[in-house]
């Protein structure tokens, strides 16, 4: 999708901090080289990807405190706020509360970004998504085409990698 046009009462945001005051929306907004993008409402497919994807990770990862596997969660850093369909945190990167719960605020760029293309999604903000979050010390990206049954991986110091059918899948160093 392109950017959204903003209502007349609504003026587009000059920086982050005034993109994060702004209320929740569903589908989630996202801030990205001054513009405010509107991710695509995610089918059935798309959901059930996503879901069984953070779920398998988060098994793997959680019990032996190595990484925790979010979806839909809100990164905001370098001046963008984006929001990728699965995000896996690495434990050092995960902040806790007194109570030991997870806070909210993740301010760094994650580890490991999943992204599964819609349909009418705008995959050339996709591939600027993945590019800048690599810039910025992220370590790993998946790009999931689901009609093409396909995974591109992303990394930040070699050409991506196209993947299919028993081609096994890179993991974040240090994830089983």
């Amino acid at each position: 999708m392109g950017p959204i046009t903003m209502a007349t009462t609504l003026t587009a945001p000059s920086s982050l901090e005034d993109f994060l005051k702004l209320p929740e929306e569903k589908p989630a907004l996202e801030f990205f080289d001054g513009q405010i993008y509107q991710k695509p409402m995610p089918k059935r497919q798309h959901s059930i990807l996503q879901f069984e994807i953070a779920s398998g990770i988060h098994q793997l990862t959680k019990p032996e405190k190595i990484a925790y596997a979010f979806p839909e969660l809100r990164c905001p850093f370098a001046g963008r706020s984006i929001v990728s369909d699965v995000v896996i945190l690495t434990w050092e990167h995960i902040d806790f509360n007194s109570a030991g719960e997870v806070t909210d605020d993740v301010l760094v760029p994650p580890g490991w970004i999943i992204e599964i293309l819609s349909p009418d999604q705008n995959s050339g903000l996709v591939i600027r998504k993945i590019l800048f979050s690599l810039e910025q010390g992220g370590q790993l990206v998946w790009r999931i085409d689901p009609p093409d049954r396909s995974v591109v991986a992303f990394y930040p110091d070699r050409l991506p990698k196209s993947l299919q059918g028993s081609d096994p899948l890179p993991v974040l160093q240090g994830i089983p």
